[in-house]
């Protein structure tokens, strides 16, 4: 395994967690370096060729892209978050693959200019969050808590930044979108419970993301305190 590992990060950005909780879930010694993405430094813009986080320096090696990072770790350190039978495993990697189709439904609700547009997205983010349900039912047999079983996987850790945002906002919002989807609520309980999960994030994580919210004036900010 490689002697040093850094990753590039903002300090909000859903796909720069995930790679920082597969490296947290295999237990590997990691660098932080955070950088404002509204003033990306030329020494990030040389080494990201699609001048986006996460980039993962690895022995001085950087690369790029969220699910190749992810990839590589799982292929290079223990334990193992894919499943060791290769269907179960394409199976999965179809599941982590459904993340653009899934976020989306969940970030079309807080990432709203006003009421009425957060009121269609919760209208229409039902049909998304049913295609997990199912899934979580029907891809798992047995009661978990995560997405396979007992064991934290690769597609726990693709969905815990998404489902921890929505949880965060879901406490003020009290939508009650996942009331009918139990499998989910649970899934989501658990990795919001997780400390690979709730470490993956700076201390300041919920101050930041509603900060976040307030300077792009999303409806959903207006509704914390100050």
């Amino acid at each position: 395994m490689a002697e040093t590992y850094r990753l590039i990060s903002s300090l909000t950005c859903p796909w720069v967690q995930r790679a920082a909780i597969v490296l947290r879930a295999k237990g590997i010694e990691y660098e932080v370096t955070h950088i404002n993405l509204q003033d990306k430094p030329d020494w990030f813009l040389e080494i990201s060729p699609h001048g986006k986080v996460p980039v993962l320096v690895v022995d001085e090696r950087p690369l790029f892209e969220s699910n190749a990072i992810a990839e590589f770790l799982d292929e290079v350190a223990e334990p193992r978050l894919h499943p060791s039978d290769p269907i179960k495993r394409a199976r999965n990697r179809a599941w982590t693959d459904f993340i653009p189709t899934f976020s989306p439904a969940l970030s079309g609700i807080y990432y709203t200019k006003t009421e009425e547009e957060m009121k269609e997205g919760l209208k229409a983010a039902p049909v998304t969050v049913a295609k997990l349900e199912k899934a979580i039912a029907e891809e798992r047999g047995n009661d978990g808590p995560y997405f396979n079983g007992a064991s934290f996987s690769m597609v726990d850790a693709a969905y815990a930044p998404f489902l921890q945002r929505f949880a965060l906002v879901e406490r003020t919002l009290q939508s009650g979108l996942l009331k009918d989807f139990p499998l989910f609520q649970a899934w989501s309980d658990a990795l919001n419970a997780s400390d690979v999960v709730t470490g993956s994030v700076v201390p300041t994580f919920e101050a930041e993301f509603i900060a976040n919210l307030k300077r792009r004036g999303h409806y959903v900010a207006t509704l914390f305190e100050e």
